[in-house]
């Protein structure tokens, strides 16, 4: 029987632990991150454990697959002087948001699926990648981040990748009165629910 594993957050924390169980299954996977930060920090506010370390945790743990780790809309503020710097260190290929303003997202899904090949991948998408125009309804809101229609070019450019899993994360409705952010958020769910990978989208 085939099992396919979407998750909703919650803040980022919650990819941890669903790294651990996948690792179990699958050994160490890929990952496509979407985020404003790389949540690579080894402490945030004094806790190992926390919305910005999971990532840490996860390369700590060998959970991750570092070569076939893509974070893509990076920007704005950081806990450290070079928070790049981890990131860089491990293998991951990171794109800042500013090398994606005003473009097509296509060309570059076009490497990521060759990066990724035929492995296990895991997609984590935290809201706060997209520029706080279209979501504004996040704990940590940055501007000059991704369209919608960038979110919908990375999450269409993995169908027919290995995707093991998907969540969405950093929703938080009481910040947007207005809804669009939940709304933008349940329409990328389900793009996430179409790229599974014995979905046939017609």
């Amino acid at each position: 029987m085939f099992y396919f594993f979407l998750f909703a957050g919650g803040d980022h924390t919650i990819t941890y632990p669903i790294l651990q169980a996948m690792a179990k299954k699958h050994g160490p996977v890929g990952l496509l991150h979407v985020d404003a930060h790389t949540d690579t920090a080894d402490k945030a506010l004094g806790e190992k454990l926390y919305h910005g370390t999971p990532f840490r945790r996860c390369v700590d743990e060998g959970l991750l697959d570092c070569k076939r780790v893509v974070q893509i809309g990076i920007r704005g503020s950081a806990m450290t002087l070079d928070p790049y710097r981890y990131s860089w260190s491990q293998g991951f290929r990171l794109v800042l948001a500013e090398d994606c303003w005003m473009k097509s997202l296509v060309p570059l899904m076009g490497e990521v699926r060759q990066q990724m090949g035929g492995k296990p991948m895991y997609i984590s998408f935290d809201i706060d990648g997209l520029d706080p125009a279209y979501a504004p309804g996040t704990g940590t809101p940055e501007i000059a981040g991704l369209t919608p229609s960038q979110a919908l070019e990375i999450i269409r450019g993995c169908q027919g990748l290995n995707v093991v899993g998907c969540d969405l994360v950093e929703v938080s409705p009481p910040y947007d009165p207005s809804g669009n952010t939940a709304l933008l958020a349940a329409n990328l769910l389900f793009e996430m629910l179409c790229v599974l990978p014995k979905v046939t989208v017609v």
